[in-house]
């Protein structure tokens, strides 16, 4: 593959973090909007730039990344070809977020993107990168699926030495062999917050239920571990009875909720591990005659239809989930092929809605 060579001085890899989080001018607000509003905020998604996404500063020891360590060469990023895999279709709210910051990032920096939709489907997604390898990509950017069976692709661009930076969910590879730096929140943190919130809600004492996400990736996996841990640590007497995929989808949501009702009939909160899911279960309880507040329900995401929600009384708690990771996943690919060091994991601070904050925050919300 013909590269464009470029050298540049090297920098220290705390500097670079520092510049890593400093380029990001986002909106710290969440991952979805419900579909029947999607395509109507997508403007003001974009217009709203009050606020930062934060990066955490890394712990000390923790592991950099650098081109001599991975292989490949340095280039200019303005002349290169970068490939962007989305996992899901774009009904989802979060997907519709991060691919339009992915592409308005590209065109910021004048950089030729490819993308490629999975719609959902494993077996597309490694077969779309895989593709967008094919017509010449320099640099992935991809939003993986499942955490698994990323073989073929890790291959295929370890063979042209392609640099990948994943973003949202985890491949479970060898980072800065198999992929560069992985960009997300910390979704355990996430879980233990949305606990903290449920906790709050419910006074500590009953019986809850977990909407979990889609099966296959670390996000449904460290979302559950997080506020499993935090409530037999803080609130043991706060028992999980009910634990079932919504899949991140508001109608599957309704659905799990509308049996979770009809089994326990005496439910006292629910944790929804995305904010449409939270949405459908407020569809639910709407449809089975419950009262704002008669079923807490704590979500993850921070988009504008679930703070809502906490105005109106049917949400409790939202902690947030960024997904405008376009200038933090371009910044970290011109680090790199600039031939500085970058984190292996760059980790995003979230914040939260609650009661006290929703009505005066609601414009920052997605």
């Amino acid at each position: 593959m013909q590269r464009n060579r470029t050298h540049r001085p090297q920098l220290l890899a705390r500097p670079v973090v520092v510049a890593l989080a400093a380029a990001v001018a986002l909106t710290a607000t969440a991952c979805a909007k419900s579909e029947d509003d999607a395509a109507g905020d997508q403007q003001s998604s974009t217009a709203a730039a009050d606020t930062q996404q934060k990066v955490v500063e890394p712990k000390p020891g923790s592991a950099n990344c650098g081109i001599d360590a991975y292989g490949g060469e340095q280039l200019d990023l303005a002349d290169a070809t970068v490939g962007f895999s989305q996992s899901e279709k774009e009904a989802n709210p979060f997907r519709i977020a991060e691919t339009q910051s992915i592409k308005d990032e590209a065109k910021k920096r004048g950089v030729k993107l490819l993308t490629a939709n999975a719609q959902s489907q494993f077996s597309k997604q490694i077969s779309d990168v895989q593709d967008l390898l094919a017509k010449g990509a320099d640099l992935l950017v991809i939003a993986p699926l499942n955490s698994d069976g990323w073989d073929p692709v890790l291959k295929a661009a370890a063979a042209r030495k392609v640099p990948i930076v994943t973003i949202d969910r985890k491949i479970n590879a060898e980072p800065c062999k198999d992929y560069v730096s992985f960009i997300a929140s910390d979704f355990v943190e996430q879980g233990r917050r949305a606990a903290d919130q449920m906790i709050e809600a419910t006074g500590g004492e009953g019986e809850v239920a977990i909407l979990l996400g889609s099966a296959g990736n670390n996000v449904t996996t460290e979302r559950t571990q997080g506020f499993k841990e935090r409530l037999a640590e803080k609130a043991p007497g706060l028992k999980v009875v009910f634990e079932q995929t919504g899949d991140f989808a508001r109608e599957k949501g309704q659905q799990v909720t509308e049996q979770l009702i009809q089994s326990k009939p005496g439910i006292k909160g629910i944790y929804a591990e995305n904010d449409e899911m939270g949405l459908g279960a407020v569809a639910a309880l709407k449809g089975a005659g419950k009262k704002a507040g008669d079923v807490k329900i704590v979500t993850v995401d921070g988009t504008r239809n679930a703070v809502q929600g906490i105005v109106d009384g049917w949400i409790s708690g939202v902690i947030e989930s960024n997904p405008r990771f376009g200038p933090l996943a371009f910044q970290t690919l011109d680090t790199f092929t600039q031939g500085e060091e970058v984190p292996q994991d760059i980790i995003i601070e979230d914040g939260a809605y609650t009661a006290d904050n929703a009505e005066q925050d609601l414009g920052k919300a997605y």
